[in-house]
């Protein structure tokens, strides 16, 4: 069997480049109009779901302990992408708030595509610049997702979700046999509100009051009222219900994203408030090769929780005898789950099995259900 292609060759960073493919999808989607308004998202549900048949699954993992030097053609792609999406996103809203040639489900729809690129992709690459160390990679994260009114995603995901996944303290972790628009309300209800504790918890053990300039918020506010104002500067009024509306749908995706990779996984309780430490276990895998091409290893989730500083070249995928595997990559699953019915009847039993594989122990799931834990 042939070896994969080393991390510095082209051949082996070529593939994550296919994002790129995005932006002129929008722009014909936008100019032409029509049919061609679902480009965009066929793109990301269909082709790659296509691609994921035929091409399989990857199990091929590369050293973790490369150097950080060997990966700078990786770091140059996520580092990239911001300034590409800010061009084509307010390109796109200077241009369709003055189009008279799309109607408003050829606008809707071209605008859930936007929102497909902005969120699948923009928000994966935020997602991967917010867990690095250096300030710019961090400050480039809180652009991208600035872009799609979701800043706080970045404290929510760095000091909540990686501390309390797959316990109920996670609003992120969805519960088993939650339909997806419930968890999805759930989620705009409870994670700015647990994103601002936790950011006032922070401070206060600083001895800072939570409205102190230190606290991120501050910069949250910053940057998403300068995207709406500029989004009303070249669009009007109607190129801020545009932005508003491709926010929106990045969120969506961004949350539907959330919901197939921790559904129905709980972390054991041990007593006195504590679970026991994040293991590959406790995230879905998926190692469909064209998906992880696009969504730059996300679907290695199992190995991102267990070794959050990994960057996404080096995230490990992980067989069934470590962590539980999707049945389909990210976009296969994502459609399946606005079906719940659907879904429940397809990751219900593989919820049921994996219980039994890694807690035969434990015969009453109902307090991990509820939220409460009985010492």
């Amino acid at each position: 069997m042939s070896q994969p292609p080393a991390l510095t060759d082209p051949r082996a960073i070529a593939p994550f480049l296919l994002s790129l493919a995005m932006v002129p999808l929008a722009v014909i989607g936008a100019v032409h109009g029509g049919w061609t308004v679902i480009l965009l998202p066929a793109y990301g549900f269909v082709v790659f779901s296509i691609l994921d048949a035929i091409l399989g699954l990857n199990p091929d993992n590369a050293d973790p302990d490369t150097d950080d030097a060997d990966l700078i053609w990786y770091r140059a792609i996520t580092m990239a992408w911001p300034a590409v999406q800010f061009v084509t996103l307010f390109w796109l809203i200077w241009y369709v708030a003055r189009a008279d040639h799309l109607g408003v489900w050829e606008t809707l729809l071209l605008l859930y595509g936007v929102g497909t690129m902005t969120g699948a992709v923009g928000i994966v690459y935020a997602h991967e610049l917010l867990h690095q160390r250096n300030r710019t990679e961090r400050w480039l994260g809180d652009i991208l997702l600035s872009m799609t009114l979701y800043s706080h995603f970045r404290t929510e995901h760095l000091l909540v979700h990686h501390v309390h996944v797959a316990t109920p303290r996670d609003a992120v972790t969805a519960r088993y046999n939650e339909g997806f628009f419930h968890y999805f309300w759930r989620v705009l209800r409870d994670c700015p509100r647990s994103a601002w504790r936790a950011e006032a918890h922070r401070l206060e053990k600083r001895g800072k009051s939570p409205f102190d300039r230190a606290n991120p918020f501050w910069r949250y506010a910053a940057l998403q009222g300068a995207m709406l104002v500029l989004a009303l500067v070249l669009g009007g009024a109607t190129g801020l219900v545009l932005f508003i509306i491709q926010a929106f749908f990045a969120v969506w995706m961004l949350e539907l994203t959330n919901y197939v990779e921790h559904y129905g996984l709980t972390r054991k309780y041990l007593g006195n408030g504590k679970f026991e430490h994040v293991k590959p276990h406790h995230s879905w895998n998926a190692a469909h090769r064209a998906t992880n091409w696009l969504l730059i290893n996300l679907q290695r989730h199992s190995d991102h929780h267990y070794k959050p500083d990994r960057r996404f070249p080096l995230l490990q995928t992980h067989g069934p005898e470590q962590a539980p595997q999707l049945p389909h990559g990210y976009p296969r699953m994502a459609t399946l789950a606005m079906v719940p019915p659907l879904w429940r009847r397809r990751m219900n039993p593989r919820v049921r099995k994996w219980r039994a594989m890694y807690y035969p122990e434990i015969t009453d799931w109902t307090p991990y259900k509820a939220g409460r834990h009985a010492d």
